[in-house]
């Protein structure tokens, strides 16, 4: 099962900074994640919500894929590829996978214009290495959300907030 964090930060660079990191260090294998997600709400108060994979592009490639090859089936592959793109852009469009989008928009209209959070779903992590390459998020952001033991949500809010001795 995953465990969903949720940190904020009085600016939008800092939460796309934090998710690039976390990515990388999922290639290092410190931390699993199953969905890494960046909302901000703008000046004019919009709240937009930047995934990291975008799911349209993904269902347009596999079902162009798809179509193309059942349309070599039936000697028409550009009209099957064209048909499978579009239907799987519009499976991919649809599909919500990871954090709940509806969740993600309506704590994010709590923010203040310019802010942004990042939500993560976390398979698995190594938190002393983890908190070790986080070092320079260090008392820059809040944690708003999660569902953490009591003692690993204190130690995280200790060293996302600046609270502890980090």
């Amino acid at each position: 099962m995953s465990d969903l964090v949720v940190v904020s930060f009085a600016d939008e660079q800092t939460a796309f900074e934090l998710r690039a990191k976390l990515s990388q260090l999922q290639k290092e294998y410190l931390i699993d994640m199953e969905d890494v997600v960046v909302v901000t709400k703008d000046a004019s108060g919009k709240v937009k919500i930047h995934q990291a994979v975008s799911l349209t592009a993904m269902g347009a490639v596999g079902g162009g894929f798809w179509g193309m090859l059942i349309g070599m089936l039936f000697l028409n592959p550009l009209l099957g590829a064209a048909v499978g793109a579009g239907a799987g852009a519009l499976s991919g469009k649809l599909s919500d996978i990871g954090v709940n989008d509806q969740f993600m928009k309506e704590l994010a209209e709590s923010f203040k214009p310019g802010c942004a959070a990042v939500f993560v779903l976390v398979r698995k992590a190594t938190g002393d290495k983890l908190l070790e390459e986080l070092r320079e998020f260090h008392g820059k952001g809040k944690v708003l959300k999660t569902s953490l033991s009591k003692d690993e949500e204190a130690t995280l809010r200790e060293f996302i907030e600046g609270n502890g001795g980090q």
